[in-house]
């Protein structure tokens, strides 16, 4: 502990406002010490290596065979993984403390594992396929046997019923003597029949197709099995349904047994004789529970083989992860002429230099290698990647800004802002601190099992939640403060900064709610009062509240991002966008929404009944009208007016001024007519400096005039939306019917 503190302390200080400084080095490895190098680096995790053979496909790079065999020892552990989830067993949830193997022995093992349960599964399923066999015979030998019994008693009794002419009906004395005939030897009579058991979806179809074959000359007699069996195929267990058909002749058993086999139905020989049935059902019986027996043995030695595995197999799986993604890093560096040393390429971090040295240089030490890695930095021509340092509070916040996108390198990190604007606004929509109560809870409980919780498998819910706890925490935080604004307590309002400034209007009001309020003291001390909740003004009131406040947070929102890019370009020493992008865009935004924001300041502190809706939309329909009653202050049409003029013209400023400077700018340099160092010029500046030569190589005037024209556009349909969704659910609320 003592150790990681003073390590963090020689740490220098966060730059939190933008990127870290990156610096391109080359790295000469010999190939003794290039494994454990980069598996040092690797765990360090502060280089980021370049791709020198990018030209290559992955099957010729150096360490392909190593990649393969690492990805072959991947499938046989999810091979693993999927045994012991199937066998209904817990792999170990926290990684065994072992030594490291060798990539050879575990691939050894891993072999010798797979074998063993490979071998264990097939014999395991010739014992099952063999038991499902004999289960079946039993159930067809019991329904068919009772078939048998019950068409001889049958047919004796309908013999007895014929010879007294109590029937007359020519089907009945056929079918009598079909069943006194079946119980016959088969050399007296041409009746046989066939027994089996087949699934009972199929039941109904195999019995039309058997009448179909054999053109009604059959008969079938079925009846449910009475248990469910494991189907081979699906391993699942299904219902069946023993049948058995009575025919004659060889050409109708032949259509039967190419039936049977088509729907899967599985035929099994039931004798004629009762006795025969009996010892045959014994026979079966027997071996039935030796079979029990065997695949009980046999579960109970493959658990524990998948328990042996499963102890281990988290520790493997991030060993052979950690080995292919060494090989893969291997993949990307090059041989020297001599073969005998690795050159790498990468980026680092300026302050990381040190430690990434003391790792090579204790990577030679451990490798015994009797020469040293080479270090030292290269000039680079492209812009550095962008990395952000973040800890385990604003790692969360880092993540939700990289999946909008990742700033350039060294701009402003938006990140920084998004800490406190991010949780704000949530907070702005879920203002209850009875919720933000409850959520603030749940984030505590998170962060107080925080060490315990970051060394266990979490499911994919929960992992997101406690990644998120410290943005957890500050939601709930504000969610708790603008609750209390709100004066919602699951939407309960509470008396909590002393009593309501309204009362009823006389002594014997009774319906304040309908009769209305009268104030009669000073407003309330925090938040809104109370006493709006459930009167008549409560729902124009909080709309009007709410739908303003959330044009004024967004409007400045937007000039906080406005802001952004005008400490980027300055920071860059780019001219042309401050005076091309950052003031046309701070013009265009504050002549028409930064106004709205004034107006609604205003109406706000003199209690104007002004309608502002109206004002915003004549503000561009009729520009030189009378504003009347919607007049908030001396001169405000001619403001109206310049603030209009300066909107539209802040958009062609946007589009056109700044294509034909960099078109001026390109043509001087390479005319002669300027000289200066490379990315000096607002030229350089301005384009991508990891494209910087091609731009002064070909210079595609369309090219950047429409990616202008695209940056302009987003910028003002967006500030449009973004405002205008603020002003359509305002415009949609009962507060326009009043004018508020």
């Amino acid at each position: 502990m003592e150790r990681m503190e003073k390590f963090i302390d020689n740490l220098p200080p966060m730059d939190l406002m933008r990127s870290e400084k990156m610096t391109l080095v080359q790295l000469i490895i010999p190939v003794e010490s290039a494994h454990r190098a980069i598996s040092y680096l690797g765990e360090l995790g502060l280089l980021q290596f370049r791709d020198l053979n990018a030209e290559k496909s992955p099957f010729q790079r150096t360490f392909v065979n190593q990649v393969k065999r690492c990805g072959e020892m991947s499938r046989k552990l999810r091979f693993f993984k999927d045994q012991i989830s199937k066998a209904g067993l817990l792999s170990s949830l926290h990684p065994v403390v072992e030594p490291d193997v060798e990539l050879e022995e575990l691939e050894i093992q891993l072999a010798e594992h797979e074998h063993e349960l490979i071998e264990m599964n097939s014999n395991s399923e010739k014992l099952r396929q063999t038991y499902n066999e004999l289960l079946e015979f039993k159930i067809v030998l019991q329904k068919a046997g009772g078939f048998l019994v019950s068409s001889n008693n049958h047919a004796v009794d309908e013999e007895r019923e014929l010879s007294e002419n109590v029937y007359s009906n020519d089907g009945y004395v056929e079918t009598a003597s079909l069943l006194e005939q079946e119980m016959r030897p088969a050399d007296q009579s041409g009746l046989r029949f066939i027994s089996g058991i087949i699934c009972k979806s199929k039941a109904l179809r195999f019995e039309r197709m058997l009448f179909r074959a054999t053109r009604g000359n059959m008969l079938f007699n079925h009846a449910p099995a009475g248990e469910e069996i494991m189907d081979p195929v699906s391993a699942e267990m299904v219902e069946k349904t023993v049948f058995v058909v009575f025919f004659s002749g060889e050409q109708a058993k032949t259509k039967i047994l190419k039936i049977c086999e088509a729907f899967g139905a599985n035929c099994y020989p039931v004798p004629d004789d009762i006795s025969k049935q009996r010892q045959i059902t014994r026979e079966v019986l027997s071996r039935l529970s030796e079979l029990e027996t065997t695949l009980d043995a046999g579960i109970r030695h493959r658990n524990k083989a998948l328990t042996s595995v499963g102890y281990h197999l988290t520790h493997w799986m991030s060993m052979v992860r950690r080995e292919k993604a060494v090989y893969d890093t291997l993949n990307m560096l090059n041989f020297d002429v001599t073969k005998k040393c690795l050159v790498g390429e990468g980026w680092c971090p300026i302050f990381a230099k040190a430690q990434i040295q003391e790792a090579l240089q204790r990577a030679t030490f451990d490798s015994n290698s009797q020469v040293g890695i080479i270090f030292h930095v290269m000039d680079a021509v492209e812009s550095p990647p962008t990395y952000f340092r973040t800890n385990r509070f604003t790692n969360a916040y880092q993540e939700i800004v990289d999946a909008y996108g990742v700033a350039r390198y060294q701009e402003s990190n938006p990140a920084v802002y998004t800490v406190i604007t991010f949780p704000f606004l949530f907070a702005v929509m879920f203002g209850d601190w009875g919720h933000g109560i409850c959520l603030l809870l749940g984030a505590l409980v998170l962060i107080a099992r925080e060490s315990r919780l970051s060394t266990q498998k979490l499911g994919s819910f929960m992992e997101m939640l406690f990644g998120g706890r410290y943005v957890l925490l500050l939601m709930s935080l504000f969610s708790i403060y603008c609750g209390l604004i709100y004066n919602e307590f699951f939407s309960v309002p509470f008396h909590i900064f002393g009593g309501s400034a309204y009362k009823c209007r006389d002594a014997t009001c009774r319906d304040a709610q309908s009769a209305g309020l009268i104030k009669f003291r000073d407003p309330y001390p925090f938040g809104v009062d109370p006493s709006w909740r459930g009167s008549r003004s409560e729902l124009p009131f909080l709309n009007s509240l709410k739908m303003k406040m959330s044009i004024l947070l967004g409007v400045a929102q937007m000039n906080l991002g406005i802001i952004l890019s005008y400490f980027n370009a300055r920071f860059f020493r780019n001219s042309l966008d401050i005076r091309y992008q950052f003031v046309p865009q701070m013009i265009f935004l504050n002549s028409l929404f930064g106004y709205l924001s004034l107006l609604i300041i205003i109406k706000w502190c003199t209690g104007s009944q002004a309608d502002l809706y109206h004002v915003m939309i004549y503000m561009f329909l009729s520009p030189t009208d009378d504003l009347g009653d919607n007049e908030l202050f001396w001169g405000q049409r001619p403001l109206q007016i310049v603030l209009l003029l300066l909107a539209l013209v802040a958009v062609p400023w946007m589009l056109f001024p700044k294509p034909f400077i960099l078109k001026k700018l390109h043509s001087e340099r390479f005319q002669g007519r300027t000289y200066g160092m490379l990315g000096t010029s607002e030229f350089d500046l301005d384009v991508e400096p990891d494209s910087a030569r091609q731009h002064h190589e070909e210079f595609n005037f369309s090219e950047v005039f429409v990616h202008q024209m695209i940056h302009s556009i987003e910028f003002v349909l967006g500030a449009v939306s973004n405002t205008a969704s603020y002003l359509r659910l305002w415009a949609l609320s009962p507060t326009t019917c009043l004018g508020v």
